[in-house]
Formats: C-alpha cells, sequence, structure tokens
C-alpha cells in the first residue's frame, strides 16, 4: 500500500502537469509539457551532454559529503570529550552556522580559487552541520545509566563504546547524515554557478540564459532522482549494516 500510495503521489502529479501545460493553464514557454521534457531529456542522453554533466556533478558531490563526514565527526566526538573545548569553540561554529554557504562564496574563490577545491568547499560547507549536529546530539542523548550497566557487567570502554553507546546514538548519527546529503545536492547549483564548464549545475543555468526552459526542468528532474536514489543508497547501506535500525530509519522517512 505506500509503494501504491507513492505511485499514485507522482501519478496525479504528472497528470497535473499535464493538464496545466496542454489546457494551456501555464505558458507552455514557462512549463513545457511532460512529453518535451522526456524529449529533451532524450536528446540530451542521445548527444553524452547530460551524462558528462552528471558525472561531474556527481564527482563533486561524493567528494564534498565524503570530506564534511571526515571533518564533522571527529570534531563532534571531540566536543563531546571535552567540555572545555566545546565550551570554548561552541560559540564560534553556533555562529558560522548561521550563516549561509552561498555568502561565504566570494571568500571561498579568493581563498581557493575559482576552480574545484571552491564548488567542494561550498558542498563541505552545506554537509557540515548537520552531520555534526548529527553525530553530537546523537552521543549526547545516549542514556547514562545504560554506561553504568555495562560497567557493572565488567565492559572496557573501547567496548562500552562499540556495544552500548554508538548503537544507542546511530539514529541521530542516521538522520544527520540524510539531512547532510539532502543538502550536498542542494549546494551543487550554487556550488557551480560560478566558472563552471560542466555539471547539472551548470547546465540549468546556462538553458536558464538561453531560456530553454525544458532543459532547466530535465536538469532539475535528473538531480531529483540522483538525490533519491542517493538517500535509498545510504539507507540500503544503513539497514545492511546496523539492521535494528529499520525502524527508526521508517520513522525519520515518515
Amino acid at each position: 500500500m505506500p509503494r501504491f500510495t507513492t505511485i499514485a503521489v507522482f501519478a496525479a502529479t504528472l497528470a497535473l502537469w499535464w493538464l496545466a501545460s496542454r489546457l494551456g493553464w501555464v505558458s507552455a514557454f514557462l512549463l513545457p509539457g511532460p512529453g518535451t521534457v522526456a524529449e529533451t531529456l532524450g536528446e540530451l542522453i542521445a548527444s553524452g551532454e547530460l551524462v558528462r554533466h552528471t558525472l561531474v556533478s556527481l564527482r563533486r558531490v561524493a567528494l564534498g559529503y565524503l570530506l564534511a563526514i571526515a571533518f564533522a565527526v571527529p570534531l563532534a566526538l571531540l566536543f563531546v570529550l571535552s567540555r572545555r573545548l566545546r565550551a570554548l569553540f561552541e560559540p564560534l561554529l553556533e555562529f558560522l552556522r548561521q550563516i549561509p554557504p552561498l555568502a561565504l562564496m566570494p571568500l571561498l574563490m579568493l581563498w581557493l580559487g575559482i576552480g574545484e577545491t571552491q564548488k567542494v568547499g561550498i558542498i563541505i560547507l552545506s554537509c557540515f552541520f548537520p552531520i555534526f549536529l548529527g553525530v553530537r546530539g546523537g552521543f549526547d542523548s545516549v542514556d547514562r545509566k545504560l554506561i553504568d550497566v555495562g560497567t557493572v557487567c565488567g565492559f572496557s570502554r573501547p567496548e562500552i563504546m562499540l556495544r552500548i553507546v554508538l548503537p544507542s546514538a546511530l539514529p541521530a548519527i542516521v538522520v544527520g547524515l540524510r539531512i547532510g546529503l539532502g543538502y550536498s545536492w542542494r549546494a551543487l547549483v550554487g556550488a557551480e554557478l560560478i566558472a563552471s564548464s560542466a555539471g547539472l549545475g551548470y547546465m540549468i543555468v546556462d538553458a536558464e540564459n538561453l531560456a530553454r526552459t525544458d532543459i532547466v526542468l530535465a536538469g532539475i528532474l535528473v538531480i531529483g532522482v540522483l538525490g533519491l536514489l542517493a538517500d535509498h543508497l545510504l539507507r540500503l547501506a544503513i539497514r545492511r549494516s546496523a539492521p535494528w535500525l529499520s525502524g527508526d530509519l521508517e520513522m525519520a522517512r515518515a
């Protein structure tokens, strides 16, 4: 039933889109019909343009997301383990968290140049705080009584961390990872706005300048599909490595 409902919602949205274009509710220039967009997608695939732009964007998103994890997880663990470090640097991080990553783009261009490093940097900034807060919140929410039980049972500190703390913190960590992954795709277009010659964001912006709304919609649809697939693969990997989290994943999805 949930899958049937999902298919029905997508089908109804597609039908409404087709009617809006077919009956002239919205100008065909502003909202091309599904058939036109599908035809444009076919042309982009046949020419190899869509594959080229997609591979470039996938590489940027993957690199930025993995680097964000590499930075956010150790820092969150340091904050959990050291109250003094947390007291010193938490106000600064909270200040930086309020600044949109795109607002830092001029500085990143000056510091990192206009190449790949700047684009990956934007994605890292977008992913960092959701992952950081998820990891820190997960470890902060561990019930102290569970740790005391592990100590009474004679568990060593590594055993307590692996068998009690980490499983208890995983639901919040998973939520942070999923939100961070979604933010990486949101930041993609902004990261590819300036000095880009390839990528789905570049393709969308270039199509906007050429008034090719069909290409803009095609690019948006591709980003949406890739984002859904990436989130599904992440949830599948978590289910395989931590099967007991299946219920939490479904609740987070809902």
